[in-house]
């Protein structure tokens, strides 16, 4: 079986930057460790990314009225040691929560091949539950896992929340 990561908006607005939380900062050196441990052709990437001028004008602008990952921004990169970490992985940007060409992507590549995915990254409670979920509509016999100590939500409270949640719903939460 073909064991899959997918490394989830690991950029700077969401560890130090206008989103940033000493949670996101405290798995760091976890995600990096698990992100060396795959090759990387079996690793896959989201980055959020927007446009400046028509963010705030969308509906999660308006209800998330903070402008970041703004495209060819600090913010938008994936944060340092990640990229390093990431290799040749394939990244997809995603103009919001989910990302529908990476969920293709699993898709394709599980016609081919028995697939697990496991997902790490931020935020447990919007960006990862949403493509974990996805997936799991999309694919649901292909085992996913989340890797608690390798993301963080927007809150404390938030992520257990998320976790609980995909527990719920036949996602393995491991530590």
């Amino acid at each position: 079986m073909r064991k899959i990561l997918c490394v989830i908006d690991m950029q700077n607005d969401f560890i130090t930057g206008s989103l940033g939380t000493k949670e996101a900062v405290a798995i760091l050196p976890k995600a990096k460790e698990l992100i060396l441990s795959y090759p990387d052709y079996n690793i896959f990437a989201t980055r959020d990314s927007h446009d400046f001028d028509k963010y705030l004008d969308t509906q999660e602008g308006k209800l998330l009225p903070v402008k970041h990952c703004i495209k060819n921004t600090w913010g938008e990169k994936i944060e340092d040691s990640i990229q390093v970490a990431l290799r040749k992985a394939q990244v997809f940007d995603k103009p919001t929560f989910a990302s529908l060409k990476l969920l293709d992507h699993l898709r394709q590549i599980s016609h081919k091949e028995e697939i697990e995915v496991t997902f790490i990254g931020l935020c447990t409670d919007i960006c990862v539950i949403s493509n974990a979920l996805l997936l799991k509509a999309y694919l649901p016999e292909v085992p996913i896992k989340v890797k608690a100590d390798c993301c963080a939500g927007s809150t404390p409270e938030r992520h257990k929340a998320a976790l609980e949640t995909m527990k719920s719903c036949q996602i393995l939460v491991e530590d």
